[in-house]
């Protein structure tokens, strides 16, 4: 086995806790990717932008990331974007007009990711606004979210954990093949354009660099992981994933995220 690329996702999965990793250890495994014509790919619900600050204290030492960002929506190297795919008003249009008509979305909380800002109602408060501050670039909030003026990536809604199965099931039977919906963790349930997933953005990277299949490693937890790690035949669930994860993926990391499971896995691999 040959591995030139491999792809983690962020949050419960690479990160051990919000924005955080072992950075130490991450520039040593670097150096041996760099060494072996390997790349090293963030593959996230978080825009690119997000990404990068993320890894600011890693790239400014002259390391080289590239970024799977907004679910497969985004696709940049370390140098250059590669790729987008926007929705497009009649589709924002449906999809906004859905949640209107749902009495089940009456309290939750709508964020939409455009090139330029992230867009929030200027009603939202509390943890769930401090949430969105948190984890996208460039907030802004607005009185009319069909006012923006921004080419959108994705809509994202969020609901309690324990119902965004349910809502990404009633998404995709709504929508159908016109849109792909995917839940991200922390309650989100992201609403992206037609064939947008995080695997056909890996795609695109393999394009770039000239990669097989059989040479990409995935690591994931969540519903927005499951088409790269069953993509790949190296596909990895972490064993802090939720129960329809660790059923749905055989292979496992060596640990948690917690405990640098991504980190470990990929050290084992490269015999340091």
């Amino acid at each position: 086995m040959t591995i030139k690329m491999i792809a983690s996702d962020m949050d419960g999965t690479f990160l051990t806790a919000n924005d955080i990793y072992s950075q130490g250890r991450f520039e040593r495994i670097l150096d041996h990717l760099s060494a072996r014509d390997m790349h090293f790919i963030a593959a996230s619900g978080r825009q690119v932008k997000n990404l990068q600050e993320l890894f600011e204290p890693t790239i400014s030492k002259g390391y080289e990331i590239d970024f799977v960002g907004s679910n497969g929506a985004m696709v940049a190297t370390s140098q250059e974007q590669l790729y987008s795919v926007h929705l497009s008003a009649e589709q924002l249009h449906k999809v906004i007009d859905w949640n209107a008509r749902n009495p089940e979305s009456a309290e939750n909380i709508i964020i939409m990711t455009g090139d330029q800002a992230t867009y929030v109602s200027n009603h939202a408060t509390g943890p769930v606004a401090q949430m969105v501050f948190q984890f996208y670039p460039n907030v802004k909030q607005v009185e009319k979210l069909m006012a923006v003026d921004d080419h959108i990536l994705e809509i994202t809604f969020v609901w309690p954990n324990n119902e965004v199965q349910q809502h990404v099931s009633e998404l995709r039977e709504i929508f159908g093949d016109e849109l792909h919906a995917t839940g991200s963790g922390f309650g989100s349930v992201d609403v992206l354009g037609k064939g947008v997933d995080k695997a056909a953005g890996l795609q695109v990277l393999q394009d770039y660099y000239d990669v097989l299949d059989s040479e990409v490693m995935t690591f994931g937890d969540n519903g927005n992981d499951l088409e790269m790690l069953q993509k790949y035949e190296h596909g990895y669930v972490m064993p802090n994933a939720d129960n329809f994860m660790l059923e749905a993926i055989q292979k496992r990391a060596l640990n948690t995220n917690v405990n640098d499971g991504v980190l470990q896995t990929i050290e084992n691999y490269l015999g340091i």
